[in-house]
């Protein structure tokens, strides 16, 4: 699942200790694994090889510049949700011509970029986007390619925050208006080409069900829109979860036994595949696919720093130097993340909270938590942070955003610089 190991005492990642890593570069500090971003990639490109499929990575998982050239290279395609990811993805090397623009607000801005840079296609949300999108592209004297995005109401059993395939959330268009949009499209729109069909169920599955039950439903629309209209693809979406608890192997958690649960597993890219390609295939269609969080989630850990222990008459706190505005998972999401010491632990256990320094009750990375017993100056890594963590960071308390580091083998590379104070007001005046 990941390279992320205790070994002579010291937790690794790759063959880096982490310890290094943040002895040379400070705290807080992300760290993600070269290896397994190529084996997640690898993993499920192989599971899929069946289909005529593209593989486009969801730029909002992770964005820094140096994992989009990496998965590049492995001959991924992206899937972006704004300009600036566009932009991203084109500075990393990455193909517009490989990118599938989603998101429900884009503006006249975006889509003029993309235009211009020749993006494969835009995912629409509503009717009222494709028709903007027409009439941009009839000004610039381009015919824009679309792929309507369909809401299959399909519940995906997910936090409320990261469902997307049902009724009442803000994406897509409701299954029975689909094929009368289309018409309206071919008959009214000339400036675009119906290129394909979209759909997202939503983020963080752990069972293969969801997925096949929103293929099923909508597979049969995508014939049917092919037939009429000719299109090309059909998108299902990412969404396939990763392991947060228990998610270091069990011979590197006898300290954490008394806490584990010992009961999660993932669900493989081989399950996955097992249960929607004899559904796909025959469509006789190219199959694109979003993942997102399952590339680079397990990938990244953030390391931070004990900074105080206080003991209260209720509970025993750690306040840690990294803070909610460097990973908001568990506040906004109650994301879960299992905390390892990087100093490999032999002694007694605690419940504890780990906290971070931001004034807000809601900084918090864990709470009521059984961890080995941590001192002041301890080193620990918040696993399974390499989705969502810096790319949702904010400098909440003007606080500066801490470094990136990119391990691949032996080597360890910088690949984003820790904020200084200078830059924390770059581009403000008094």
């Amino acid at each position: 699942m990941h390279s992320f190991r205790y070994r002579d005492g010291s937790l690794h990642c790759e063959d880096v200790e982490l310890g290094a890593l943040a002895d040379a570069h400070g705290s807080p500090l992300y760290v993600y694994s070269a290896a397994t971003i190529r084996d997640h990639y690898r993993r499920l490109d192989a599971a899929l090889g069946e289909l005529d499929h593209h593989i486009a990575y969801a730029v909002k998982a992770n964005s820094n510049l140096a994992v989009l050239r990496l998965l590049a290279a492995e001959g991924a395609d992206f899937d972006i949700v704004s300009g600036g990811e566009l932009f991203r993805v084109t500075k990393a090397g990455g193909r517009a011509a490989g990118c599938t623009f989603a998101g429900v607000g884009k503006t006249r801005e975006e889509i003029e970029y993309a235009l211009r840079e020749g993006i494969y296609c835009f995912n629409v949300e509503s009717e009222a986007e494709l028709r903007f999108i027409d009439r941009v592209a009839g000004e610039l004297g381009e015919r824009a390619p679309v792929a309507v995005r369909v809401n299959p109401n399909v519940d995906a059993g997910t936090h409320k925050y990261i469902s997307t395939g049902k009724s009442e959330n803000k994406f897509g268009v409701d299954f029975q208006d689909i094929e009368a949009l289309y018409a309206r499209a071919e008959a009214e729109m000339p400036n675009v080409a119906l290129r394909g069909l979209q759909m997202h169920i939503g983020s963080q599955l752990t069972s293969v069900q969801p997925f096949v039950e929103a293929v099923e439903k909508v597979a049969p629309l995508a014939a049917g829109l092919k037939a009429k209209h000719g299109i090309e693809f059909f998108s299902i979406g990412g969404g396939i979860g990763i392991i947060y608890e228990d998610s270091l192997a069990s011979g590197d958690r006898r300290w954490w036994e008394e806490g584990a649960r010992g009961d999660a597993r993932p669900l493989t890219v081989e399950e996955y595949a097992s249960a929607v390609v004899p559904v796909l295939k025959p469509l006789d269609m190219k199959i694109l696919f979003e993942p997102g969080r399952f590339i680079v989630g397990n990938a990244g850990v953030l390391i931070s720093r004990v900074l105080y222990k206080k003991r209260g008459r209720a509970k025993t706190f750690a306040i840690v130097d990294a803070g909610m505005g460097d990973l908001i998972r568990p506040a906004l999401y109650q994301g879960h993340h299992d905390i390892a010491p990087v100093k490999e632990p032999s002694g007694e256990a605690e419940t504890v909270d780990i906290v971070g320094p931001i004034c807000e009750s809601g900084d918090f990375f864990a709470q009521d938590r059984v961890l080995p017993e941590l001192a002041e100056g301890d080193l620990i890594a918040l696993l399974s942070a390499g989705a969502y963590g810096f790319v949702m960071a904010s400098n909440y308390n003007s606080r500066p955003f801490p470094a990136e580091v990119l391990v691949d083998g032996a080597d360890a590379e910088v690949i984003r610089k820790r904020q200084s104070y200078d830059d924390l007001v770059a581009g403000e005046a008094v």
